[in-house]
């Protein structure tokens, strides 16, 4: 079996090489930056991946290294405009955890190389070409050596200059946001600082100003600086221009210090249509940027890698026909479509310039986010549990494609272990052994109960309902798998 060629060894192409590697498929990860990140960059891991990570089996270090924000503010001036709380989130992991995404790559290296997988660095991948059973790529050694290797699938998530993205010729489809936005990552100190574990959002009729926490009493601080202007980049902020912020739109009463990044950047939002094309992929920034609101970009990618490499690993171990790859283009673009809209929602929302309309969403701010219904979905919007396949391939039955209630489990989650297979839930035992019997490459060889007496399910081995029946339905079952089943 050859080894699958994964482009781009950020958190992205990190848990995709993690994943196939977990499920015993061979994989090369390659990425042509001589080192990991050795910035903060994406800051926030959502409920949803930590749920996915008890599947990878790497939950607890990142909850050992992050921080627990259990809620943030929206702010205008002084005034506090609402608080929602991560406290509700359905989930065992109802915060956001904050963790500089050096240290998301860090663990996720560590726990690649669990596996014996290895990032090679400074080699880059500069052609490709597809035939019916692989793909050829060309790679280059930091000596300018070249090496030809051949692969099953190649993978690219190699962000959003992506050189497998533009192999393909796939259009990248959208437009820059007009703001240029500064970042800094630095020390807060005063009585009118907020509080250490909480997102703060000021309004401010210039413009937002945001502050995340980063573990290790820092933070990271965002704000708008002003139109964009090609013809004459801003240079850089200094810390007295952060300051001047701080005391602008947040009012003042704290200092900012010893920063260890400081820089501008602008908002894109763009996205594939399309994440596949024959033998290639593409997952992360290489198929969707967008405004860094909300805080979802990372995880959306990761999530990407979830979804690709269990299909990917049922296909290759011969346990699933290739069909079963149709479903992560539309399954994942759907998602990507979602997040880029809400994203660009809250954005817009935040750089509101008219005077009217700023003094308009501030009191409809103020009045909502005293709704707990409100403040319950803005957080459970941005935890991503509620992310669904209704539309799906795979997705068959009445309520099919949503996430399975991680109480619901009756043990370890879908997708644990060695191999990745669909598991069955019903109550009736022995209906259930003889169908795991004749589907032993597609289902756990052991059926669980469901909670509901009614029903009978196929969960997906990354937790997502794939069939939803009435109990007796088990020629429904029978015929679904046999969709899915290779010949």
């Amino acid at each position: 079996m050859m080894d699958i060629l994964i482009v781009g060894a950020g958190p992205v192409g990190l848990t995709m090489a993690a994943e196939l590697a977990r499920y015993g498929v061979g994989v090369r990860l390659i990425d042509r930056a001589p080192h990991a990140t050795e910035t903060s960059k994406a800051l926030v891991v959502w409920s949803r991946t930590l749920e996915l990570m008890d599947r990878m089996g790497c939950t607890q270090a990142f909850l050992d290294a992050g921080l627990r924000a259990p809620g943030a503010s929206i702010r205008s001036g002084g005034r506090v405009l609402g608080n929602p709380r991560f406290d509700d989130i359905a989930s065992a992991y109802n915060l956001a955890l904050m963790i500089p995404q050096r240290d998301t790559e860090r663990l996720l290296t560590a726990h690649l190389g669990s596996f014996g997988v290895a990032v090679e660095r400074q080699v880059e991948l500069v052609g490709f070409t597809e035939a019916a059973d692989g793909v050829v790529a060309r790679l280059r050694h930091a000596d300018g050596r070249e090496e030809t290797v051949r692969t099953p699938w190649l993978i690219g998530c190699d962000g959003a200059h992506s050189t497998v993205r533009h192999g393909l010729g796939v259009a990248f489809e959208g437009s820059a946001q007009g703001d240029d936005w500064l970042l800094a990552d630095v020390r807060l100190d005063g009585p009118a600082a907020p509080p250490p574990d909480e997102i703060a959002t000021y309004l401010h009729r210039d413009g937002p100003f945001v502050i995340f926490p980063i573990p290790g009493g820092r933070a990271r601080v965002i704000a708008t600086v002003g139109k964009t202007d090609a013809a004459h980049p801003r240079p850089d902020p200094t810390l007295d221009d952060v300051q001047a912020f701080v005391d602008q739109r947040a009012g003042g009463g704290f200092r900012v210090s010893d920063p260890v990044w400081l820089t501008n950047f602008r908002i894109n939002e763009r996205k594939v249509t399309e994440y596949r094309r024959g033998r290639v992929f593409l997952a992360g920034d290489a198929a969707h940027i967008h405004s860094p609101a909300g805080g979802q970009g990372m995880n959306t990618g990761m999530q990407d890698a979830v979804n690709l490499a269990w299909k990917l690993a049922m296909v290759e171990r011969g346990q699933a026909a290739e069909v079963l790859l149709d479903s992560y283009s539309p399954e994942r673009s759907a998602v990507g479509d979602l997040v880029l809209r809400n994203a660009g929602r809250l954005t817009d929302m935040a750089t509101l310039s008219n005077p009217a309309a700023q003094a308009a969403r501030n009191l409809a701010l103020r009045f909502l986010l005293g709704l707990h219904a409100i403040r319950d979905r803005m957080a459970t919007q941005m935890s991503e549990i509620e992310i669904a396949y209704a539309g799906s391939p795979l997705s068959a039955g009445p309520g099919s494609g949503a996430r399975w209630e991680p109480g619901a489990y009756a043990g370890p989650p879908p997708g644990t272990g060695g191999e990745p297979r669909f598991l069955l839930y019903g109550t009736d035992a022995a209906r259930g052994a003889a169908l795991t019997g004749r589907f032993p490459s597609l289902l756990e060889p052991t059926s669980r109960s469901t909670p509901d007496r009614s029903g009978l399910f196929i969960i997906r081995p990354d937790g997502y309902i794939g069939l939803s029946a009435r109990q007796a339905a088990w020629d429904v079952a029978e015929r679904y798998l046999q969709g899915l089943a290779k010949a």
